[in-house]
């Protein structure tokens, strides 16, 4: 067995395929959870947490299930710095602090909210002109409303180009999930890391001269290195851009997948708030988080010896049954509280509020609001891809 492990006998998963689980995951990850809830998987060469349970008591636990490796690389190597989400505490504490204030409910609402609405309606214009029949929701709305969100909220020019900002996004997340060292996926990441740092270059110091109210710009406020604040910037733009944008579509493809539900949505019988908080659990955008065994421990049963490669399999641990009832089930009615899909304890994800705001407050109900016979244009392929992330990345719409 290629990887640190003691004590009794570790169920081992010799079938786990990640090419597979690109396509559909969820199945592989039912399998996971009948092994039982600590699995190695050799194709990945990783100890897999699989059941709710068990992932949520790693993620309370970080002191054993550390986010800091020296061989766990690829976010480091992705965009160019080791961020917070690659810290422990005490030190991930204090970057996480220098962002809270931008992205805490009450900013959201007074600050933000205005400038997200007009880019929803800006890029629904855009896909309206295009048309039924043509139209990609991703394409044409849910990745440039995401791109520009971002490009607000990290202060950045206005010259940045939507499609620039999503294919920096595109490339780090490829880098960060880039588990067999793809040599092309480190080219694109190379050339995202370099036309990322030619902005920061220009826009740091005019932000020590002018600060504001940007991420960026509160990053430098609290004094951090600047190659603190360059990384998590990075950061920022894999995550901040990608899981929004993957929440708009899953969202529509699984309320167009069930009509009964969007019926329930749209007249208001169930809220949009709480289709996130179900589309988050069933669709997870984020599906593993590395983790490494910092001290010797016994976890569920098994003993795990310092070093070993552990995925907490958020995605999995959303299907739970023993968490979720009838978990493989889609139900917008469901109180999904609970779910794992930002993560949990100190690293849950800083940008959920935002998230949430952008998507169940603004995005989907305007958008349900000016194309309300929305739907799935099926004569054109709906595409899926990933499983570290995962997400649409073409959903051909018409109405």
């Amino acid at each position: 067995m290629e990887t640190a492990v003691t004590g009794i006998d570790l169920p081992e998963a010799d079938w786990f395929d990640p090419r597979e689980a690109t396509h559909d995951p969820y199945p592989q990850y039912a399998r996971l959870r009948e092994l039982g809830p600590v699995v190695y998987a050799p194709s990945v060469r990783r100890v897999f947490i699989t059941t709710h349970s068990a992932v949520g008591a790693a993620e309370q636990n970080p002191e054993v299930f550390s986010s800091y490796s020296e061989k766990n690389l690829t976010m480091v190597r992705a965009i160019g710095g080791r961020p917070m989400l690659r810290k422990d505490d005490p030190k991930h504490a204090v970057e996480r602090r220098a962002i809270n204030p931008t992205l805490r409910p009450k900013a959201i609402g007074e600050i933000w909210s205005p400038k997200l609405a007009e880019n929803v309606e800006f890029w629904l214009e855009r896909m309206l002109e295009i048309g039924p029949g043509q139209a990609d929701l991703n394409r044409d709305f849910a990745a440039p409303v995401a791109s520009q969100n971002l490009i607000d909220l990290l202060g950045f020019p206005s010259d940045v180009d939507v499609a620039d900002m999503h294919r920096w996004s595109g490339d780090f997340i490829a880098g960060i999930g880039n588990l067999p060292d793809d040599p092309e996926v480190w080219v694109r990441c190379d050339r995202s890391q370099a036309e990322v740092a030619a902005v920061l270059d220009e826009l740091l110091p005019r932000l020590r001269r002018e600060p504001d109210g940007s991420v960026t710009s509160h990053l430098l406020q609290v004094g951090l290195p600047e190659e603190v604040v360059r990384a998590n910037v990075a950061l920022a733009i894999s995550g901040g851009m990608n899981e929004p944008q993957h929440m708009i579509t899953n969202m529509v493809w699984a309320l167009s997948a069930h009509p009964d539900q969007r019926a329930a949505v749209l007249s208001g019988e169930a809220g949009w708030g709480e289709a996130f908080e179900e589309t988050v659990r069933w669709q997870s955008p984020i599906g593993m988080l590395p983790r490494e065994v910092a001290a010797e421990t016994e976890f569920f049963g098994v003993r795990l010896a310092a070093g070993t490669d552990v995925g907490l399999l958020l995605a999995s641990a959303n299907r739970d049954d023993e968490a979720f009832a009838d978990a493989e089930r889609y139900d917008v009615r469901r109180t999904a509280r609970g779910h794992l899909g930002f993560g949990a304890g100190v690293h849950m994800c800083a940008g959920r509020w935002t998230a949430k705001a952008a998507i169940a407050d603004l995005a989907l109900p305007r958008l349900y609001d000016r194309v309300p016979r929305l739907d799935i244009d099926r004569s054109r392929p709906t595409a899926w891809n990933g499983w570290v992330f995962r997400g649409i990345t073409a959903l051909p719409v018409t109405w």
